[in-house]
């Protein structure tokens, strides 16, 4: 099993990426995003990351459906990680694997 990928389902048949360390995590803290295809399928990819409900929803998308670890540190803020955690609405699997290997998650 590599050190990205876990034993936890995003959603069947996609194991949840993440990455070996939070410090890895250097993506944007303002400004207009928008989510590449593969991450959101829906035509309203952009997210204002100052309105604090469009930058939930950005995570919550990329941290469900990335199938890779650069996605993870170019778009997630590893400080704005830790500080929305206990909000994001997370599949269990997604949330159990980036607790698992990030306790400090844990107690955010």
């Amino acid at each position: 099993m590599s050190a990205t990928a876990s034993a936890y389902l995003a959603r069947p048949g996609r194991p949840a990426v993440v990455p070996r360390t939070l410090d890895e995590l250097a993506g944007p803290t303002g400004g207009i995003v928008e989510l590449p295809v593969r991450l959101m399928w829906n035509s309203e990819r952009a997210f204002d990351l100052a309105d604090p409900d469009e930058l939930l929803w950005m995570y919550e998308n990329v941290l469900r459906e990335t199938t890779r670890v650069t996605d993870l540190r170019e778009l997630i803020h590893a400080p704005t990680l830790r500080r929305v955690w206990p909000l994001l609405n997370l599949p269990r699997g997604v949330r159990l694997a980036w607790e698992g290997r990030h306790r400090s998650l844990c107690t955010a």
